[in-house]
């Protein structure tokens, strides 16, 4: 796994203050919640890094945990009774095993909700992971590609 060298994405560095790196700063957001919210973000932190071993750890927007690779591939917030996993273009992935069940109405993102006791259907959001990869890859390689086609100076 590729490890961001930023606090953040871009680079600022108030959110890295004293916290060390952003797999440091999950590390300690883990650690700080201590109860199934903390085992349960650890869990699904240890699935996506199986699902996609390039995947790049950063720390956003004043604490939120966000794996990228070629774009974000999701977050992992928590909450008083849910640990959040938020797709950026989630809407736009396939999901035969109906893993996502909150934000359904948007047209961007998608999330996934665990409570307490949630079991994980591993191998489907390892899928998920992966499919979010290949997302963000076509889109970046499609921006390449009309780069390139675009004459410079336009």
């Amino acid at each position: 796994m590729r490890k961001a060298t930023a606090a953040t994405e871009n680079g600022d560095p108030k959110e890295g203050e004293g916290g060390g790196s952003p797999s440091q700063l999950i590390d300690s957001r883990i650690e700080e919640l201590g109860d199934w919210r903390g085992d349960m973000l650890s869990r699904v932190r240890t699935l996506i890094r199986q699902g996609d071993p390039e995947v790049v750890e950063e720390w956003k927007w004043r604490g939120v945990p966000v794996w990228s690779h070629d774009g974000i591939i999701c977050t992992g917030e928590t909450y008083k009774t849910v640990v959040k996993m938020t797709f950026a273009k989630g809407a736009s992935l396939e999901d035969p095993s109906g893993l996502f069940n909150a934000s359904l109405e948007g047209n961007t993102r998608r999330a996934i909700d665990f409570e307490e006791g949630a079991r994980i259907d591993e191998g489907a959001l390892k899928a998920l992971i992966r499919a979010a990869v290949a997302l963000n890859a076509s889109v970046r390689a499609a921006a390449r590609a009309r780069s390139r086609k675009s004459p410079k100076g336009i």
